[in-house]
């Protein structure tokens, strides 16, 4: 009887899966949904007073961080590993100290508090490791189907 408790949750699961949308780093169609630039905002209320993040949905994460030359390679090989993609340019072209190069860390995950600001602290401890900075974060998703 086990067994087939065990097959069905997973059957169940595997289709609530299936049925989430599923986005990319790259898609077109992704918009702004939530912007954390002030470091003494809680992630809480960044995401309480967006009007179009939408909770239940994957979201693209974007830290926006500047780092020196130097240890960009190093910082790409500990963000890799956890699935981050890092990519030139962010909040960092306009705001970083000079000698820095701006970046953004991206990848797809849920959108909540306590990931964000987990996050979001794991980026700034990574920053100053590396003699750099970290300019917040923004969320991505596809844009939201207007009601009927």
């Amino acid at each position: 009887m086990k067994g087939i408790r065990a097959t069905w949750a997973a059957f169940k699961s595997g289709r609530r899966a299936r049925s989430r949308p599923v986005i990319s780093i790259d898609d077109p169609g992704l918009e702004i949904v939530v912007t954390a630039f002030d470091e003494t905002e809680a992630a809480s209320a960044a995401l309480a007073r967006s009007t179009r993040w939408q909770p239940g949905l994957p979201a693209v994460l974007r830290h926006h961080l500047a780092l020196p030359g130097h240890s960009i390679e190093s910082a790409r090989a500990l963000l890799d590993a956890d699935g981050w993609s890092v990519r030139p340019g962010g909040r960092g072209d306009e705001h970083a100290a000079p000698g820095l190069t701006a970046l953004i860390a991206l990848r797809v995950q849920q959108l909540d508090a306590l990931h964000c600001s987990q996050e979001s602290s794991r980026m700034a401890g990574l920053a100053q490791r590396h003699a750099g900075e970290s300019f917040g974060w923004d969320a991505l998703q596809p844009a939201a189907d207007p009601p009927s």
